[in-house]
């Protein structure tokens, strides 16, 4: 199948993946009396009188927004609020498919962070928790951490969060087939912005301590000039030893490369420099940095993708239902270190030792106990940590 110009045909005739469906009835007088006015009016003072109850008395307790500027959508770049609309749209349909969150595609027409902030800012009291998706680095991270600071419902950008929850349950699971330990191995990332930065400071929280970062302007390495804020401030946690150079020389002894990055910048000879058992996770959509065959015959050990094409595929949609799903049944404040940790190892759980193959990492994205996993974990985690206003 022409994935490309199937889907095109299917979303004219869908016109829209998502659709809103009333979960009352109003079809004689009493019916719309209690839903609508005059009896909506005693709500509405319960609500005045105390805002918490907005949660109990309406749908915001499970309703979240998925929010663009459109300026990084998949890996078509800038392409503009309207134009990621699909994409935002296809998430918030499998966050009710996988979740059960009734999710909203907004897509804001404009690409200053003030704006934004301010616009997600005023209409946080409609939802339990904010979806960032698709907003350019470096503009992204402040966007977040200023959200985080400011709203007291979890605020999550998952393309930094989410592909770093799901890359470490990949390499988690990964490591026990090669039988490497976190802590020994060398992880060299391709593709420093966003996804690239997020993954690089996760995997260090799990106990990988040799990780180097690399971008078009090639190895990251502290006091380069070239490289943007963010990742000056990541030089100074990675690149132990200082390389310069290409993507070449990083890679040479290196146990696990991920890219997040552009197709066909890795050959089978920098695979063949990799150290022994090299596992490779090649993100890059929709073609990746080298194909799963060329990875293999050049002596990978272990290869993910980005694409659902191959085996062993990398994707966020294994995370944000199930984490959204657990912190709003908890009404979390924020999601913290600790939820995202426990996510991943709910992700990797889902796959027994027994089941553990070279091509067979993660569960598939359609695996339900997946995301019945992130969730349980997630909440576990918000409830420990104190962050959860409902302890069930």
């Amino acid at each position: 199948m022409n994935y490309r110009e199937e889907s095109l045909k299917k979303h004219g005739e869908w016109k829209g993946k998502i659709e809103v469906v009333a979960r009352v009835p109003v079809s004689n007088r009493e019916e719309l009396s209690l839903a609508y006015t005059p009896g909506v009016a005693e709500p509405c003072m319960a609500i005045h009188e105390d805002v918490e109850k907005s949660f109990d008395l309406t749908r915001r307790w499970n309703t979240v927004p998925v929010i663009t500027d459109g300026t990084a959508v998949l890996g078509l770049g800038d392409i503009g609020p309207e134009a990621g609309m699909p994409v935002m749209e296809g998430k918030c349909a499998l966050f009710k498919a996988f979740g059960g969150v009734d999710a909203y595609p907004l897509c804001i027409k404009s690409k200053d962070t003030e704006e934004i902030i301010k616009t997600i800012k005023l209409l946080s009291g409609s939802f339990g928790g904010v979806n960032l998706e698709d907003i350019s680095a470096p503009r992204c991270f402040e966007i977040e951490a200023r959200l985080k600071e400011e709203l007291d419902i979890p605020v999550f950008h998952d393309d930094q969060h989410g592909t770093a929850i799901v890359t470490a349950a990949a390499l988690l699971n990964a490591l026990k087939l090669a039988k490497k330990k976190i802590e020994d191995i060398k992880v060299v990332i391709n593709g420093a912005g966003a996804a690239g930065i997020a993954i690089a400071k996760f995997l260090m929280k799990f106990g990988v301590k040799d990780v180097i970062s690399c971008s078009s302007k090639g190895i990251i390495v502290e006091g380069d000039t070239r490289f943007n804020a963010a990742q000056q401030e990541l030089a100074k946690i990675t690149n132990k030893e200082h390389l310069t150079g290409d993507l070449s020389v990083a890679m040479k002894g290196a146990d696990v490369f991920i890219g997040v990055s552009v197709a066909n910048c890795v050959t089978k000879d920098m695979v063949k420099s990799m150290a022994e058992k090299p596992i490779l996770f090649t993100c890059a959509n929709p073609v990746p940095e080298i194909s799963p065959e060329d990875a293999r015959e050049a002596g990978a050990f272990i290869v993910g993708t980005g694409s659902s094409q191959h085996p062993n595929q990398i994707n966020n949609v294994l995370v944000f239902p199930g984490l959204f799903r657990g912190a709003l049944d908890v009404r979390a404040t924020t999601v913290n270190e600790e939820m995202m940790i426990m996510a991943a190892h709910g992700i990797a759980s889902c796959v027994s030792d027994a089941e553990l193959t070279t091509e067979y990492i993660l569960p598939y994205a359609y695996d339900q106990r997946a995301h019945d996993a992130v969730a349980k974990a997630v909440a576990k985690a918000a409830i420990e940590t104190g962050v959860a206003k409902l302890t069930r």
